[in-house]
């Protein structure tokens, strides 16, 4: 038998002796259900001599078998020998993993532009740092990777999972936020670097995922993915401070929500929504509606409905991520993850429309993205790409299959990452001989 256990972007392999054991329930009739209806024919236990119960881990360094370390360790505990805890089931686990799964390379959530520095920020949501290069970083072909100039990493951080970014114009200030592992907002320095603690720290509603600022009234906006909703904070908030004001509801349309873009000019805000939803107090009211993107007044607030919906299947969307607007041009940036594309819609479109443009093909070196920043003072469109550890830049009004301008990448050429984010189950195909990662 192959145990497998998953922490936050790690699989461990360990090896378990089993023998099936075959388990005779007092009344198997009385307890199956009527024919065709699902029902439990049997159960079987798969390490011997354990009756049953959840095995506790025996060290690694034991000369027994791991099945008899384990019967002796319940033979002492019933006859209750000095040194064992009868009260509990839990044991110290010392034993090294047959392997290791894991991706050691950065992998590239979110990405902004300080153009202040002329600097590039890359948020690595894998070895949860931040990586700054310089904006005209290009890794030649066949070179290993391009090395940031700047790294924020280590405990004292209190990175975790993070992919939501926000780079202050004036001040350099870099905003991280935290999904679904931590409750909380971070901002460091300009300077910063090293495992070094943050200089401010917000705490927020679990499972944020992006940041947006307008800087006119120095408010900050963080979508929170479920129960969703938009969280509104003084831009200088701190500590336990309370939101300003809270957009959530049913009657917002919001589902999953993910990106979010502001339009200062027209005084819009735009929301990108994966579509699965619920009441989380009612069992079984899970579903899943079409991508979206929403639209509402700036200052929205409460239960408020969109002004606009995007939605449909001329949209492209799938899984929408992160957006950025060029209010000049009058168009938003969408990253597509699942569809590995960009796509450009207008700010004043509605219902199931196409994209004005698309950029996807082999030829883009798009995989996964997830981030997207649109440079309007150097006219260029910035994407982190979540699925091949890299950064890629284009024009604006670049469209179809076109190479990037330039590459950042941070891992062999053509490698694909392994994308763990927060695994929280395994499954393994013994047809196929496949281990099946749910994220």
């Amino acid at each position: 038998m192959l145990a497998v256990v998953g922490v936050a972007g790690v699989w461990v392999l360990y090896s378990v002796e089993a023998k099936p054991r075959q388990l005779k329930s007092t009344s198997e009739v009385a307890l199956r259900s009527p024919s065709g209806q699902p029902q439990l024919v049997s159960i079987e236990s798969r390490l011997a001599g354990m009756d049953g119960q959840m095995c506790n881990w025996a060290p690694a360094s034991a000369s027994l078998s791991l099945a008899a370390a384990l019967q002796e360790k319940q033979s002492a505990a019933s006859s209750g020998s000095p040194g064992v805890d009868v009260g509990t089931s839990s044991a110290v686990v010392d034993r090294r993993p047959v392997r290791v799964i894991r991706d050691t390379d950065p992998i590239y959530s979110s990405v902004a532009v300080d153009t202040r520095f002329n600097e590039v920020i890359l948020q690595d949501a894998n070895l949860f740092g931040i990586k700054v290069f310089d904006r005209l970083d290009n890794t030649p072909a066949g070179a290993k990777f391009t090395e940031p100039k700047r790294v924020i990493e280590g405990n004292k951080t209190k990175l975790a999972f993070n992919c939501g970014l926000y780079v202050d114009p004036r001040t350099g200030d870099i905003y991280s936020v935290e999904q679904d592992t931590g409750d909380r907002m971070v901002v460091f320095p300009h300077e910063a670097k090293g495992n070094v603690a943050p200089a401010r720290e917000l705490k927020v509603p679990h499972r944020g995922y992006a940041i947006a600022v307008n800087e006119e009234k120095q408010e900050l906006y963080l979508t929170i993915e479920y129960p969703p909703k938009v969280v509104v904070y003084r831009k200088t908030a701190n500590g336990g401070e309370k939101p300003i004001r809270i957009l959530e509801g049913k009657h917002t349309r919001l589902a999953d929500a993910h990106g979010i873009a502001l339009d200062v000019k027209n005084d819009l805000m735009f929301v990108s929504n994966h579509g699965s939803d619920s009441d989380y107090r009612v069992p079984g009211s899970g579903m899943f509606h079409p991508p979206s993107i929403t639209a509402y007044p700036l200052d929205a607030s409460g239960d408020t409905p969109p002004l606009r919906v995007i939605e449909g299947p001329k949209t492209r969307l799938n899984w929408p991520a992160a957006m950025s607007i060029d209010p000049e041009r009058g168009e938003l940036y969408v990253a597509n993850d699942i569809g590995d594309s960009i796509l450009v819609f207008r700010i004043t479109d509605s219902g199931d429309v196409a994209p004005t443009r698309m950029l996807k093909g082999p030829k883009t070196g798009l995989k996964n993205p997830s981030g997207i920043f649109a440079d309007t003072k150097n006219q260029e469109l910035w994407v982190s790409n979540l699925g091949n550890h890299s950064a890629t830049v284009y024009p604006f009004g670049a469209d179809g299959d076109i190479a990037p301008r330039r590459t950042i990448r941070s891992a062999a050429e053509g490698k694909l990452s392994l994308k763990f984010g927060k695994p929280g189950a395994v499954g393994y195909d013994s047809k196929r001989e496949q281990i099946l990662v749910p994220n």
